[in-house]
């Protein structure tokens, strides 16, 4: 197996010349997608923000140059596509996985859902899983049960997004059903590029989240709007009433998009601040003593915590490009066909842009000063017109749940996972156990 790597020379792909770049981390990388992140931190620390490698013998190009960033996601996103995408045998010809006119129409009918301004409308319902958690979380404290934070964490999102969805709360039954999501997606990576079938048991757990989300589309037809209103499953019924495209299939599969994009960052990124505070309390002191409860300089001091986070597990750890076309980035040739990998995790970790970049230093975020001014430095939901839709949205549910859930406890963790495990997402590999108890006085 070639695992050469090198930096892009002035000259067409087809001459590049390699040198060795550590075959034991190619190997490693068949059986454990972190070793992944080794190699290409080793590519870019030997090659810089723009350089070429070989990958079970297929060029590719790891970028984490801003500029080079920006130019492929925000300035020429025609010429660089997403390529292969194993996700498909999840979430189908939905929005994540569209390309072309059609990605384009879904957008433009999602996007108001999600803009700041649309988000206004589901805080009702934001604020009452909120308030689900923290009625939990103080039965907790009152009797020193222990709770696994992730799977808190994740309950709670899957329940905002079900409301934002269908505006019912989430009931039991759906609740069992969805938390086979993650078990989902952490094998969809591993699955061969032209993987056609899942394995039994995932095709199993893969049957019974279709079945929520087709009940979920018989239930809105049957009635106009659930307790909370209408839900977003109401405007992709409505939308099929004026657009052909808009099948029961594609409403499916928008439906199971908005599911798993929908609840999988806010779970990890909460689950990693609380990781990171269990390790640095005084950040916790310090955004609690901002501000009083409700104003503005609390607010912005919760949300510089909810950034630090992402900078170091962003939403989005690495975004797969494929040249659609011949192209001069950063001065080097690409031939199209090309297949690149943009790696936010590198560069919010690259010490030229973020001084002492492994330190969790929330006041990065508090003053203009205090990070790179470059935009493709920090783009933790992708950047260009392939943002992720659901971004004001995550905000927005970390910073209302944290404003209410950060000054009532404090988690005292059992233990904590020594390591992240890279998958479609960024996640702790690990139980997460804890205890909770009173705020420090």
């Amino acid at each position: 197996m070639d695992t050469r790597a090198g930096s892009l020379p002035r000259v067409p792909a087809a001459r590049l010349p390699v040198p060795e770049a550590g075959a034991d981390l190619v190997e490693r990388w068949l059986s454990d997608r972190g070793a992944l992140v080794d190699l290409l931190s080793q590519v870019r620390g030997r090659f810089g923000g723009v350089a070429a490698f070989r990958l079970e013998d297929a060029r590719t190009v790891l970028v984490t140059d801003p500029q080079a960033v920006q130019h492929i996601l925000a300035r020429h996103p025609e010429r660089y596509v997403q390529g292969e995408q194993r996700a498909r045998l999840l979430v189908g010809d939905s929005v994540l996985a569209a390309t072309g006119e059609a990605w384009k129409r879904q957008r433009r009918l999602l996007q108001p859902q999600f803009t700041a301004t649309g988000t206004r409308r589901y805080e009702q319902r934001i604020t009452a899983a909120v308030r689900t958690v923290a009625e939990r979380w103080r039965a907790y404290a009152r009797t020193g049960q222990t709770l696994d934070v992730e799977k808190e964490m994740r309950r709670f999102a899957i329940d905002v997004i079900w409301r934002a969805l269908t505006g019912h709360p989430l009931d039991e039954a759906t609740e069992r059903v969805l938390s086979t999501v993650p078990a989902v997606t952490a094998v969809l990576p591993t699955l061969p590029a032209d993987v056609t079938e899942v394995p039994d048991a995932v095709a199993a757990d893969l049957a019974r989240i279709d079945a929520v989300a087709r009940s979920a589309i018989d239930a809105a037809r049957a009635e106009p709007a659930g307790p909370d209103g209408p839900g977003l499953v109401h405007a992709l019924i409505g939308a099929a009433a004026e657009r052909p495209e808009y099948t029961d299939q594609l409403i499916r599969d928008e439906l199971i998009t908005l599911l798993v994009a929908g609840h999988a960052t806010t779970a990890t990124t909460v689950t990693w601040l609380y990781l990171l505070l269990d390790r640095h309390p005084a950040a916790r002191e310090q955004a609690l003593a901002a501000g009083g409860e409700g104003t503005p300089h609390r607010r912005r001091a919760v949300q510089a915590l909810i950034h630090e986070t992402l900078r170091l597990y962003p939403a989005a750890w690495i975004l797969p490009r494929r040249a659609a076309q011949d192209d001069t980035l950063a001065g080097h040739a690409i031939e199209a066909g090309t297949d690149l990998l943009i790696c936010p995790y590198l560069t919010h970790r690259d010490p030229e842009l973020w001084p002492d970049p492994e330190r969790f230093d929330p006041g990065r975020f508090t003053t203009a000063a205090g990070r790179p001014t470059h935009p493709a430095a920090y783009f933790p939901f992708g950047m260009g017109p392939r943002t992720c839709l659901g971004m004001q949205f995550a905000l927005r549910e970390m910073t209302i749940l944290l404003e209410h859930l950060l000054p009532a406890h404090t988690v005292a963790f059992h233990s904590t996972p020594t390591k992240a495990a890279f998958g479609i997402t960024v996640r702790p590999d690990g139980p997460t156990l804890a205890t909770l108890n009173p705020p420090r006085s």
